[in-house]
């Protein structure tokens, strides 16, 4: 993982977006603190189905209501 202050990210932005996509992460940082980080979408999609196939595979009580009851119910608040 490459590691860019704010001004670098800002002057080779363009070059950076190409090492993502290359499969590079890059983590921008603003008086040495991380603030961002530029990364390959696919790789953040992956991250995103991952939480959903943890989050799913929970086995939630439903007090006896149906999917459908559990959405009206949150739509109505």
């Amino acid at each position: 993982m490459k590691t860019v202050g704010v001004f670098e990210a800002k002057t080779h932005f363009s070059a950076l977006i190409e090492e993502a996509r290359a499969g590079e992460t890059i983590v921008v940082t603003k008086n040495g603190e991380p603030v961002a980080q530029i990364m390959p979408f696919a790789e953040r999609r992956s991250e995103r189905s991952e939480a959903m196939r943890r989050i799913l595979g929970r086995r939630v009580p439903l007090n006896g209501l149906s999917i459908r009851e559990l959405i009206e119910e949150g739509r109505r608040y």
